[in-house]
């Protein structure tokens, strides 16, 4: 399979071609504002299984639906949670996703059998256009390679599955960097199940109590069937190890200089660049500036990829706002392997 760059600023009929690609059962890279997604219709069993195949993803891992008009949720969904609209009106359109109780129409490739499907409605303009020209809703992992960083740009879409999928839809870079939010509604009580571009406290200031799923700080174990992508299995990882040095960052870079080799690479906060001689080192950006590393950390992670390390240390954030998303993704490119100082 060849796979099509498609460049709205060339070619005007780019999101016209993409649509028909949908339409016919095929696969397209597209850009949202947290990540590249790989988008099928999510009506097509069939469609969505190639979804599975060209990421290797697992068959018990669901994926998102997005739609283009909140609307279309009650197409998707027989009974909307009230919370449902409340987070919709403060949050979308933009990178949050809800998991509520699914219609029939949702096939069993899009929630591995589970009755409950995540829903999202982004706010970037062209994914937006790309559902209602498609005229279904789209279901869409991110855009990489299973278990791999994930892709914040076109080219890195073509990297990863290039001979793939059908086509890439190039729409520049992305603007947040990581994932969306997943919160669930089919419980008790509304539970962040993964952290994103809208924050915990965010959540809490609409809904009051959220809990927050395990899954955040520790690795679940193989048997546990989850209800929301990311949750389980290791991800955003480097094929060089990683380790994460939590604490204070003057003392996190100094626990780190203290044990780097000729083939070490570093990931580290902009401002102790310098305490890493003869290493790889990629930042990703100020310690201060969390939505610079939202934006950073999956390109800095992939760099590491065209160099020789054979072990990465990596700085983090503390949970606190944006910083949960980032500190989540940079423990679980680790697979866990955390150090706490």
């Amino acid at each position: 399979m060849k796979t099509t760059l498609l460049t709205p600023e060339t070619d005007e009929n780019a999101v016209k071609t993409a649509a028909e690609l949908i339409r016919a059962g095929e696969v397209v890279g597209m850009p949202t504002e947290p990540v590249y997604g790989l988008a099928a219709n999510a009506l097509n069993g069939e469609a969505v299984k190639n979804i599975f195949l060209a990421k290797g993803r697992p068959q018990d891992n669901p994926l998102i639906g997005h739609i283009a008009d909140f609307e279309q949720i009650y197409d998707l969904c027989p009974a909307v949670p009230p919370q449902a609209k409340q987070l919709a009106e403060a949050f979308w359109p933009g990178p949050l996703t809800m998991i509520v109780p699914k219609g029939d129409c949702i096939p069993d490739e899009v929630s591995c059998g589970l009755d409950t499907v995540g829903i999202r409605l982004p706010s970037h303009p062209m994914a937006r256009a790309l559902i209602r020209v498609s005229g279904v809703p789209l279901a869409a992992p991110s855009a990489n390679t299973s278990g791999r960083p994930s892709t914040t740009t076109a080219a890195h879409v073509m990297h990863d599955m290039d001979g793939k999928i059908a086509a890439v839809l190039d729409g520049g870079a992305c603007g947040v960097g990581v994932e969306s939010t997943v919160i669930t509604l089919a419980l008790e009580r509304p539970r962040l199940l993964r952290p994103g571009g809208i924050t915990l406290e965010q959540l809490r200031s609409v809904l009051g109590e959220v809990d927050v799923d395990r899954a955040l700080y520790e690795k679940i174990g193989d048997d546990v069937k989850v209800s929301a992508p990311g949750m389980k299995y290791r991800h955003y990882a480097p094929k060089a190890p990683v380790t994460v040095v939590r604490g204070n960052p003057q003392d996190t870079a100094k626990y780190i200089a203290e044990r780097i080799g000729d083939a070490t690479g570093v990931l580290c906060f902009d401002e102790y660049k310098n305490m890493f001689p003869n290493c790889i080192v990629e930042c990703f950006g100020s310690r201060d500036d969390l939505g610079a590393q939202a934006r950073e950390v999956f390109d800095r992670l992939r760099a590491f990829d065209d160099t020789e390390v054979t072990q990465i240390w990596a700085q983090c954030p503390s949970d606190e706002g944006l910083g949960l998303a980032v500190a989540n993704r940079i423990k679980k490119a680790a697979g866990f392997s955390v150090i706490e100082i």
